[in-house]
């Protein structure tokens, strides 16, 4: 996958932030680099290894010239009872948006509650076991153990699990031009010496602080499609959201290694996501999202002073349009307001083209 474009942005994407979030330090928040620039590009290899198992690798490659793994994993073919079983490094199956590769995303970015709670995309190195019921209505639940070396997580090189996420969907047609699918998750993970950081609302200067503690992030998703008697090479319509909800538990310490600074530290916070994609005629598509954070209302414990938090809920709305000539090319336009920071707005412009080359798997629903 070749992906690149240019974006125009009046705040500098190096001091982007979320306002009344703790974010892990170079978290990959915000629009990117100005300017022209190479995205993340990426390889995919695939194949089956003998009759009960296959292997995928997906290789990232970084505007900044690193490589990373994004996944690498082994998954049986031929379990019976509609069990399925994945080892390696994968995507967690939480919520709708969160397994899928970016450059199958109906905008250029993830939603900001994506990156407020899951770091933009959790993904893990563990098992994955899903059912699939034998109904006829669609009906998949999922678990998970993971070493937890993601935000909200972090790796601790622990012997036990880190991560644990338990995943239930269920869907179905309604008539030959509807169908629909809903979930609910939950994610667990432990943390240890987290490295964040926020802004001071009042002050406007970068807190360095580090969490000790647990995170537990619910996700609920729902999606709904529109097609004319299930064709949708001409017209077509999808209305699309999630909720996720994060409650974080432990001790924070300002400025690490004081010890007299280290306190309780307990978060409720929630944000969501409702897009609609209208593709109005072959090949040329349009979507509207709007999005929402709300910090609640965190108690620092001894900290409190130090970590002012006016209660401000980041938002943004986005306008996207695109054009497909054939499924392997797509070249799009998306304009955003972003008021992620509080006082901040952001017009962002962003023009992207992501191409496709060689043989390329089915994407998900």
């Amino acid at each position: 996958i070749l992906s690149g474009g240019y974006t125009r942005t009046p705040r500098d994407p190096a001091s982007y932030h979320l306002s009344g979030f703790q974010l892990p330090v170079g978290a990959e928040v915000g629009p990117g680099s100005r300017g022209f620039s190479l995205a993340e590009s990426e390889l995919g290899l695939a194949a089956n290894i003998d009759p009960w198992l296959r292997g995928a690798a997906n290789i990232s490659l970084h505007p900044d010239n690193t490589v990373s793994v994004e996944e690498a994993y082994v998954q049986t073919t031929s379990l019976s009872n509609g069990l399925s079983l994945k080892a390696g490094r994968f995507f967690s199956g939480v919520g709708y948006l969160n397994s899928q590769h970016a450059h199958t995303w109906d905008f250029v970015d993830n939603p900001l509650a994506y990156q407020a709670f899951l770091g933009t995309q959790y993904g893990d190195d563990g098992v994955q076991l899903h059912w699939l019921a034998p109904t006829d209505q669609y009906l998949e639940l999922g678990a998970e153990l993971g070493r937890g070396r993601s935000f909200p997580g972090s790796d601790t090189g622990r012997n036990g699990a880190g991560m644990t996420a338990l995943t239930a969907h269920t869907g179905g047609d309604i008539g030959d031009s509807h169908n629909w699918r809903a979930g609910l998750s939950v994610l667990t993970a432990q943390a240890n010496d987290q490295s964040l950081t926020t802004m001071d609302a009042s002050a406007g200067t970068i807190i360095n602080s580090a969490f000790a503690g647990d995170t537990r992030v619910w996700l609920l998703d729902g999606v709904w499609k529109w097609a004319p008697n299930g064709n949708a090479t001409r017209t077509s319509f999808k209305l699309q959201g999630e909720y996720l909800r994060s409650t974080r538990s432990g001790s924070l310490t300002y400025e690490p290694g004081n010890a007299n600074l280290s306190g309780a530290y307990r978060a409720e916070q929630s944000g969501w996501y409702l897009q609609d994609i209208y593709q109005f005629m072959p090949g040329w598509r349009v979507g509207l999202r709007t999005e929402r954070l709300n910090p609640g209302t965190p108690d620092y414990g001894l900290n409190a002073a130090v970590f002012a938090n006016s209660g401000y809920q980041p938002n943004k709305n986005t306008l996207m349009f695109d054009f497909n000539p054939s499924e392997f090319s797509r070249v799009r336009l998306q304009l955003a307001q972003d008021k992620s920071g509080e006082g901040l707005a952001d017009n962002q412009v962003f023009l992207q083209y992501q191409m496709s080359l060689g043989a390329h798997g089915a994407h998900s629903y």
